[in-house]
């Protein structure tokens, strides 16, 4: 791990950097949650169709809700997880790659913010 920093400037930098990956992380735990409510959606949604043997399937077509065979829905709901998991992925993957300079800006910023309440005791 880095030094603390003695330089303003460049504290203020780490300090920018680390408001930063604050932000990025916080996007993408909402769009993290989001996509996984939409895939328990989905999946409840697919578990129900399989229950039902007969009556007639609806799709959602915008603002319209257009008939459709049992094997298109059921097909329809595997592409969207499908897809829904692929970016819950990236979005993990994504989420990786920042925590670990996160917690290293972390700990950085509060060993120089100690030893400053150190100093101008």
């Amino acid at each position: 791990m880095a030094e603390p920093l003695r330089d303003a400037d460049a504290l203020q930098q780490q300090l920018s950097e680390f408001q930063d990956l604050q932000r990025q992380l916080q996007m993408l735990s909402a769009q993290r949650q989001q996509f996984t409510l939409q895939l328990e959606e989905i999946k409840m949604a697919q578990e129900e169709l399989g229950k039902s043997e007969k009556g007639t399937i609806y799709r959602s077509m915008g603002p319209l809700l257009i008939e459709a065979s049992k094997t298109d829905a059921v097909a329809d709901l595997k592409d969207r997880i499908e897809l829904l998991e692929m970016r819950l992925s990236v979005f993990e993957k994504q989420e990786a790659k920042i925590k670990p300079r996160f917690t290293e800006l972390r700990a950085v910023l509060e060993k120089a913010l100690k030893e400053n309440k150190l100093s101008r005791q």
